[in-house]
């Protein structure tokens, strides 16, 4: 066995004790952990800065060098989540459904963790312990694999986290950290022992893990998120909704990245948002009409995920070109309207097929801890399983538990007996 064959082995073997483990060992193991990272800052910072340093030397972009960051707001941020967690309902063993079949014969769905789960993500330390916590309070095992840039960092973290679940009851081998891409194209062929794989990054690398693994696999591929303002918008509102939308945090998944406007406010609001957004350190492309009102580069393409200070301006006829528009070029991820009719709020969140559809809010708002998920996992733009911003019930499947008292088919294939099948509140 290899290595990485022998550690997805000890990850399925911890996986089922971990299935089986109390609410409040989870629990007091979260807490432990959260201690842990608050006691040993000093060690992550300087393992942070080391990585910081080393990305700055390669010229690492600025947003990525952002992402890559991890200090003092990080660390209450990824404790806060950790808080958040521990005060949420226990996921695993809750009844989904009841159905008496007949007399003493009694059908329950109920929850259930998956498993192994791999997942590899960017270049965000504090990804690491968002996933690590989730997957924990869900009962999973988990592999990790974050992007070299953060190696250290995430190698003091997942040392902490690890130690600090088992001495807390966690069994051995529920969280293993891989570091080299050799490592995650050796888990691909491990369908046998990791039942489920969550990758985060370019469509390209997610297209890849798709076409060369047998593994199920939950994930998004980039972040083409766009808000569309309708003629009859508030624009005091919209102006302070695209800019949040754009610039609260740029080097994220979930900043809009298209602006839609009617071309009704191509005199009236174009240029106001246009100013706003250049005051706000944004460089603007647009279609050919929007270049040539602001002077602006025409855009090179629409599907297009920028994680910068940078925005694609297209003016679109009204809401179904929008959507048309959205359905087209978007990435299912998260799209917002602003308008001030609820019937075109309606149509808008019931036509564009994405994970999250928004009105009136910023589209940064598409987050598991914004969510009230305690943290995410990832965003899944797929359809099955889970979509949107995957927190703790992503992470969970489901088994079907039959309780009888001697019943056998036969009694109800000769006809002796009947089914009831009598749905009870769950």
């Amino acid at each position: 066995m290899s290595d990485i064959s022998t550690m997805a082995a000890a990850a399925k073997i911890a996986s089922r004790k971990m299935a089986v483990l109390d609410k409040d060992l989870k629990n007091n193991a979260l807490k432990q952990i959260s201690e842990a990272l608050t006691a040993s800052a000093d060690r992550i910072f300087e393992a942070n800065r080391e990585d910081v340093r080393i990305a700055t030397e390669q010229s690492l972009e600025t947003p990525l060098l952002k992402r890559l960051k991890f200090d003092e707001k990080k660390l209450k941020e990824v404790t806060d989540g950790i808080t958040s967690l521990i005060s949420l309902e226990e996921p695993v063993g809750k009844t989904l459904l009841h159905t008496t079949l007949d007399d003493g014969l009694e059908l329950y769905r109920v929850t259930s963790p998956i498993g192994v789960i791999g997942v590899i993500f960017e270049s965000r330390p504090d990804a690491l312990v968002q996933i690590a916590s989730l997957c924990l309070k869900s009962s999973n095992a988990v592999f990790l694999k974050g992007g070299r840039e953060a190696e250290k960092t995430n190698k003091v973290l997942a040392e902490i986290i690890y130690n600090s679940g088992v001495s807390a009851g966690l069994p051995e081998g529920w969280l293993h950290l891989i570091t080299t891409r050799e490592d995650v194209n050796a888990m691909l062929s491990l369908d046998k022992y990791i039942d489920l794989l969550i990758p985060r990054g370019s469509n390209a690398f997610v297209q890849y893990i798709m076409s060369n693994t047998l593994i199920p696999v939950m994930g998004h591929a980039d972040g083409v998120c766009h808000t569309y303002v309708s003629d009859d918008c508030d624009k005091d509102l919209a102006r302070k909704v695209i800019i949040d939308a754009k610039t609260q945090y740029v080097s994220v998944c979930n900043a809009t990245e298209t602006l839609l406007l009617d071309e009704s406010l191509k005199d009236s609001f174009l240029p106001e948002i246009a100013a706003a957004l250049r005051d706000a350190g944004v460089e603007i492309h647009g279609d050919s009409s929007v270049a040539s009102i602001l002077g602006c580069p025409e855009a090179d393409e629409w599907h297009h995920e920028y994680l910068d200070y940078k925005i694609s301006i297209k003016l679109v006829s009204g809401i179904d070109e929008a959507i048309d528009h959205i359905n087209t070029y978007g990435s299912g991820h998260t799209d917002a309207i602003i308008t001030t009719s609820e019937e075109k709020a309606e149509k808008f969140m019931d036509s564009v097929d994405s994970g999250s559809v928004l009105v009136n809010c910023s589209t940064r708002f598409a987050d598991g801890f914004r969510y009230g998920f305690g943290a995410e996992v990832g965003i899944s733009t797929s359809k099955l399983h889970a979509r949107g911003p995957v927190g703790l019930e992503g992470l969970v499947s489901y088994k079907y538990k039959l309780y009888g008292n001697g019943h056998i088919v036969a009694d109800y294939s000769s006809g002796n007996k009947n089914f009831k099948h009598i749905r009870r509140n769950v």
